[in-house]
């Protein structure tokens, strides 16, 4: 009877490590992404930091400066012209969403038409969510969550009938509820700061490397509530007859 329970945790241990090691380095199964991250030789402007090693293409860099890309036909300008300080917040969103490979601890399944994956509660840091918030405070807008209801009869974004144009800071009275509501949960709100290795951050200096290699490394390791402890998912892996044995 010792020698399955030593084997178990053995196994687990290698599981374990495994399922750490899945979701560093890894590019989401999504509209845009490359199939793995590696070097582009140029990305656009916002999206540079990110062209030692990125999950998007040049073309996608320069498609998330546009004010009306192909990438998802979507237009900031729903309400309005959408001023350049807010504007370059959506544009380093976006740039941190196609390029990053360091979002694997956060990715979940979706079922979807146009992607297979998803960001969930990304943890961002506290000074990217509030210079956000603080950037689009004055910016008018007509929804709270942006992923959906939206009127795509003429192939882009139109505000639903009925919605008023509001200013964020009415639609999203505290950062967290901007950067948590606007895309569905994809980040949460982290009273961490940057520099503190426990959350991503949507802006730094290449120059310094990327800070968020070292976040994903550190939450890959110690897990989130939300993901099967090892020793369920070996469980799932062994033979009926070495599970008989336990």
């Amino acid at each position: 009877m010792a020698v399955p329970v030593v084997m178990l945790g053995l196994l687990a241990a290698c599981v374990a490590a495994a399922v750490r090691e899945s979701v560093l380095n890894v590019c989401m199964d999504a509209k845009h992404h490359k199939a793995q991250p590696g070097p582009e030789g140029a990305l656009h402007g916002q999206c540079a930091p990110w062209k030692d090693n990125a999950c998007c293409t040049a073309n996608t860099s320069l498609e998330a400066h546009r004010y009306q890309s192909y990438l998802y036909n979507f237009n900031w300008d729903h309400c309005g012209m959408m001023p350049d300080q807010c504007k370059q917040h959506f544009i380093q969103d976006t740039c941190l969403y196609e390029c990053s490979p360091n979002l694997g601890p956060w990715i979940d399944q979706v079922d979807s038409s146009w992607r297979r994956e998803r960001i969930l509660h990304v943890p961002l840091c506290k000074e990217d969510c509030e210079q956000w918030w603080e950037d689009c405070q004055d910016t008018l807008t007509c929804k709270e969550n942006w992923h959906k209801g939206w009127d795509w009869s003429t192939g882009t974004n139109r505000c639903p009938r009925g919605s008023m144009c509001q200013p964020f800071r009415s639609v999203f009275p505290r950062p967290a509820a901007l950067c948590e509501k606007i895309w569905s949960n994809s980040y949460k709100y982290s009273p961490e700061h940057r520099g503190s290795g426990r959350c991503i951050q949507m802006w730094f200096d290449p120059a310094h490397g990327n800070p968020n290699v070292a976040v994903a490394k550190y939450y890959a390791q110690t897990g989130r509530a939300a993901d099967p402890a090892p020793w369920a998912v070996l469980l799932l892996l062994l033979p009926p007859a070495l599970l008989a044995l336990l």
